[in-house]
């Protein structure tokens, strides 16, 4: 039973029918090896894609390595590492990653995407805005719907929608490196250190860079764990 996040896309593409992507070869291929059937379960944001797997309704799920994720479901080292960063209107006074991290700045967030949690454990000044449809544009309507300063998310994800949009910039630079892994649940020890050890792997052989390419995404694999 496989968890899968449709609202990012550089790990998965399609629709809950016909999920595609980097995380659902790896479901396929674990299935595969353990010789059972597979059950895709797709979500468009990562909480409830968490909560899915925390709850122990799926067994494995595709999520981003975030502290208080950790505390409640058992995570493999990273096999896809992205970015997080800042979108802006052209015309915003904010130039560099460092500028956004002011009193009165306010800041689009997906609800619960692993950003979210990033940012609310790092910012000191900024507040940060939630939108409840989570991952995908949701942050991005909120955006523009709220007229707030800047909206956070996954680069490629604000690329893809700045590459149509001359009214908006992406910033240089990024907030931070995110590391995203395969995740059970807990209390599953043999399961947790047959995961891990699969997902090196994979990392190894080139599947996982074979599985990003041919879904046509731009990402880097996570270095030996």
């Amino acid at each position: 039973r496989a968890s899968i996040n449709l609202g990012n896309s550089v790990l998965a593409q399609g629709t809950p029918g016909a999920p595609r992507g980097v995380s659902v070869d790896l479901a396929n291929e674990l299935a595969r090896r353990l010789g059972v059937p597979v059950d895709f379960t797709c979500f468009t944001a990562a909480m409830p894609s968490f909560e899915n797997v925390k709850a122990g309704t799926a067994d494995i799920g595709f999520l981003a390595h975030e502290p208080a994720r950790a505390a409640e479901v058992e995570f493999t080292a990273p096999y896809v590492l992205i970015e997080g960063t800042y979108m802006v209107l052209n015309g915003s006074p904010l130039k560099n990653i460092e500028d956004v991290d002011k009193p009165g700045i306010r800041i689009a967030v997906g609800k619960g995407a692993a950003y979210d949690l990033f940012l609310t454990r790092t910012l000191k000044h900024a507040q940060l805005v939630r939108s409840d449809a989570g991952g995908g544009r949701g942050m991005i309507d909120l955006f523009f719907r709220e007229k707030l300063d800047v909206v956070a998310g996954v680069k490629q994800s604000l690329q893809a929608h700045a590459v149509n949009d001359p009214s908006v910039r992406i910033m240089d630079g990024r907030f931070q490196v995110i590391e995203q892994a395969m995740a059970l649940p807990k209390g599953r020890p043999a399961a947790a250190a047959y995961l891990k050890a699969f997902v090196e792997e994979m990392k190894a052989s080139g599947f996982v860079a074979d599985g990003l390419k041919r879904s046509g995404q731009s990402a880097s694999v996570a270095p030996p764990s």
